[in-house]
């Protein structure tokens, strides 16, 4: 699988004004819901808060990988924002995010949702594509940089 199966060029956004954690996943679900009209906004955000509670899902470097296990989907479905200032995401490494990856999979999604969420840790801890994303000029260049990545072992 690649990240181009998962992300259509109208999920990934340079991000208007977010100030908190609260408002990143919000937006983050408004995105996540392009091309997917059987999900609303609010079923997608109260599952990416509910996975929030468990524990941050800021994985160092100024990174976090938002996700949810969604009712009415059988597919991965992601979703890329860069936030216009770094956020408190709670993070282990205590860095403000402002590279945000969202993730949907299916309720049943056991082993499969597991594999991607390690490859896209793998991705997001290279250097060289963390400062690529940071100095993108618009959305068509993040998608492009972002569907260049292979996450083919998941």
């Amino acid at each position: 699988m690649n990240i181009a199966d998962i992300v259509a060029p109208e999920r990934v956004r340079l991000a208007d004004d977010v100030q908190s954690k609260k408002r990143a996943l919000e937006q983050l679900a408004e995105i996540l819901t392009q091309g997917t009209p059987y999900l609303t906004a609010s079923e997608i955000f109260n599952g990416l808060i509910s996975r929030e509670k468990l524990g941050s899902t800021g994985i160092g470097d100024g990174v976090a990988i938002p996700h949810a296990r969604m009712k009415g989907t059988d597919d991965c479905i992601g979703a890329f924002m860069r936030l216009p200032q770094p956020v408190n995401f709670e993070s282990n490494d205590e860095q403000p995010v402002d590279l945000v990856f969202g993730l949907l999979v299916p309720e049943k999604s056991t082993e499969e949702h597991l594999n991607l969420l390690r490859k896209l840790a793998e991705i997001f801890s290279e250097n060289q594509a963390l400062a690529e994303l940071r100095d993108a000029p618009d959305n068509e260049t993040l998608h492009k940089l972002l569907v260049a990545r292979d996450v083919s072992d998941a």
